[in-house]
């Protein structure tokens, strides 16, 4: 739990949260007076001291399961929305404060008369720990961390410690719980933190854990509610069970001016119950404070109230649903004197400085500046919520390197980077976020953080980083079927970055390549070298590789089934006339206007001269290409060359120019325009054969 974080909370986190404890603890008294009255059995009786009853009641209606709350938005990709992060601040809050109703009250209902006397030794405990033990283990643990001293044996050690505060407590009249959370708090965070849980995380997350919930499910005896002639009044008293902390979640946030729609989305999640819910109703179990009744009325209200949270969300929210068209989320579509707003996707710190050589080139100016968010994806593994917790807010740097995760001192470093290039530039500003997500999905979290920002662009990262001798080798196979998710259902346009060591070519003396087929991909990309050609010191040849005979012909399997043979061709011919209006626009405003850039021509018959053009080009030699992914060409050719191709998401060209056996040192930009729906991977397209009788001699005309 991030202490720091629920200090420094803002007003409106901590005035829902509170709400969300006041109006529960209010309410409860009189719901369970209610089930007391209309409950009426004569074969199952209910428990008659009711004070301690009323007690724990009132405590489980109120805490809120933070590590709950943590994973439902996870897993509904809301974790980094506006609501998701009030979400997690509030339930982060309400968390602590269920803990200190916990070792405040608990102790009156176990303990009776000298519950007092429980509390004010377990109060005097916590100081101890706090200020007596705690400097005494950090000098120690820190220490050995430094040095990565530690081994199984003392690990063990530090481990049992928390048996050791769970005793004390207990004895003292509080539950043991209360000693190991305060256990916890006094250990260090960061490093040693991660090696701890590392190491304990599968056996308690894989075997306490389900012991824990097994039994509390095998106490639960639903008939119990049926066992009487009012089982109807039983039901409705559960529905109603989980209204109270959504209505006062509902009027703190209509208070502070949010949509009714947030409102209920945030009551619904701080309503989530977890581990400390279920350890008051076993503590009520087993002092015999709830009577069979009572304890399946709760616990059904519990598991009611956490089951029901993402269905009903993910119906009001819809956090899934498409992300509607938008002329602003393409660079070509973007008015002149709009401001770029770029998410920049990294994994690691080098790849960071790699993004922002890129982004230096896209000619950042008063008129249209550009605004950067610099996204940090991290692989959510394990424990989740504590995971998430560490990464809501930047990395201080006053507790010291040593005390940050591994995944904390990377974000550091990435910010770092990318705000030492914000301040380089006045017209460029800078947003450093991150993402905690399992690999798989975290495909959707860059597809809300990229709506909710209303960037233009999302630049990824390639799966391949240069080596020393200078190949291209895999950083990770995973980041490449990221990239092939993203690519597929963007909410903007995409770009595919890779790298051969761009950042050292001074950008006073940059010659860039784009090479245009046609489609809405290649368009988009001319759209992105036209800006950069913008960037005083920057060399723009623009190429159109022109296709004829076979290499013209449209391939019309892929729309045969869907739209016909005669579509195809017509779609053929329309993303010709605005490939042509296009590069019309761009030879007549750019071309004749500025010495800087040039456009040439070549004319292409067969599949195999293309690669021919490449190798022709490559002589003349350039520090970057910038292609198209080539979705939506409708070329015959170039499908079939696309199922050679070992990186799909590059494209044909960019796959050929990205390869080692191509043996170009440029570095190369791969654009897929948004708006023509994604490329599909994995597609096995119709091969047809073609007879080539050798290479067609270049035409190539220059202007």
């Amino acid at each position: 739990m991030n202490l720091n974080t629920i200090l420094q909370v803002k007003k409106k986190a901590a005035s829902i949260a509170v709400a969300g404890i006041i109006f529960p603890m209010v309410m409860a008294p009189c719901l369970y007076a209610i089930h007391r009255k209309f409950y009426g059995s004569n074969v199952i009786r209910l428990e008659e001291s009711t004070s301690n009853a009323y007690l724990l009641w009132t405590l489980v209606l109120t805490v809120t399961g933070f590590p709950v709350v943590a994973h439902t938005l996870s897993e509904l990709k809301l974790l980094y929305t506006g609501l998701g992060k009030a979400a997690l601040t509030a339930a982060m809050i309400s968390d602590t404060y269920g803990w200190i109703l916990f070792t405040l009250l608990v102790p009156f209902s176990i303990n009776g008369k000298r519950a007092v006397y429980s509390v004010l030794s377990t109060i005097l405990f916590i100081v101890v720990c706090i200020f007596v033990v705690r400097p005494i283990i950090l000098r120690l643990i820190e220490r050995k961390t430094d040095k990565e001293e530690w081994d199984d044996n003392q690990l063990l050690f530090v481990v049992m410690g928390v048996l050791a505060c769970s005793y004390i407590t207990d004895i003292l009249g509080t539950h043991g719980i209360v000693g190991a959370f305060v256990y916890g708090l006094i250990l260090p965070h960061g490093r040693f933190a991660d090696l701890v849980m590392s190491i304990s995380d599968d056996f308690a997350g894989g075997f306490l854990a389900p012991l824990f919930f097994s039994g509390t499910g095998m106490r639960l005896i639903l008939s119990a509610i049926f066992y009487q002639a009012n089982w109807a009044l039983t039901l409705l008293i559960i529905l109603l069970l989980c209204v109270p902390k959504i209505l006062s979640t509902l009027f703190a946030t209509f208070f502070f001016g949010l949509r009714t729609r947030d409102g209920l989305a945030l009551g619904l999640l701080l309503n989530t119950k977890g581990a400390m819910a279920l350890i008051m109703l076993n503590i009520a179990w087993d002092r015999g404070i709830f009577s069979l009744p009572t304890y399946a009325v709760i616990t059904s209200a519990v598991l009611l109230m956490t089951v029901v949270v993402s269905p009903i969300i993910n119906a009001i929210y819809k956090p899934r649903k498409r992300f509607e068209q938008n002329k602003l989320k393409t660079i070509q579509k973007l008015r002149v004197d709009a401001e770029l707003r770029i998410l920049a996707c990294v994994h690691n710190a080098r790849q960071a400085a790699g993004m922002i050589s890129i982004i230096e080139t896209f000619n950042a100016t008063r008129l249209s500046p550009i605004h950067v968010f610099a996204l940090y994806l991290i692989e959510l593994t394990g424990r989740a919520a504590a995971l998430v917790a560490s990464h809501i807010e930047k990395p201080s740097s006053q507790s010291g390197v040593q005390n940050l995760t591994r995944s904390q001192a990377e974000l550091e470093s990435i910010a770092n980077t990318f705000d030492a290039f914000g301040e380089a530039y006045d017209t460029v500003r800078i947003e450093t976020l991150n993402v905690v997500s399992a690999y798989a999905t975290i495909h959707e979290d860059i597809y809300s953080s990229a709506n909710e920002k209303r960037t233009s662009l999302i630049l990824l990262p390639f799966h391949k980083q240069l080596s020393s001798e200078g190949a291209l080798e895999v950083t990770s196979v995973v980041y490449k079927d990221i990239n092939q998710n993203v690519m597929q259902r963007a909410s903007c346009s995409v770009g595919i970055f890779v790298d051969r060591d761009f950042g050292s070519i001074p950008k006073m003396n940059l010659r860039i390549l784009m090479l245009f087929v046609g489609g809405p991909d290649d368009r988009e990309a001319l759209a992105v070298a036209w800006r950069m050609a913008g960037h005083p010191g920057i060399r723009l040849s623009v190429v159109r590789i022109l296709l004829f005979d076979e290499a013209a012909e449209v391939d019309t399997s892929i729309h045969a089934e869907a739209q016909g043979i005669l579509s195809a061709v017509m779609d053929s011919e329309k993303q010709k006339e605005l490939d042509d209006e296009y590069v019309s626009s761009f030879r007549l405003t750019a071309v004749n206007n500025e010495d800087s850039i040039s456009y040439s021509e070549i004319d292409v018959h067969t599949g195999e001269d293309i690669p021919a053009v490449l190798n022709e080009l490559e002589k003349i030699g350039c520090d970057l290409y910038i292609v198209g992914q080539g979705n939506c060409r409708n070329s015959r050719v170039f499908s079939n060359l696309l199922e050679w191709c070992d990186c799909s998401e590059l494209g044909v060209i960019g796959d050929i120019l990205a390869s080692n056996n191509f043996g170009s040192r440029s570095s190369l930009l791969v654009v897929q325009q948004y708006g023509y729906g994604g490329m599909v991977f994995g597609k096995n397209l119709n091969h047809v054969a073609t007879n080539n009788d050798g290479f067609e001699s270049l035409f190539v005309k220059t202007e």
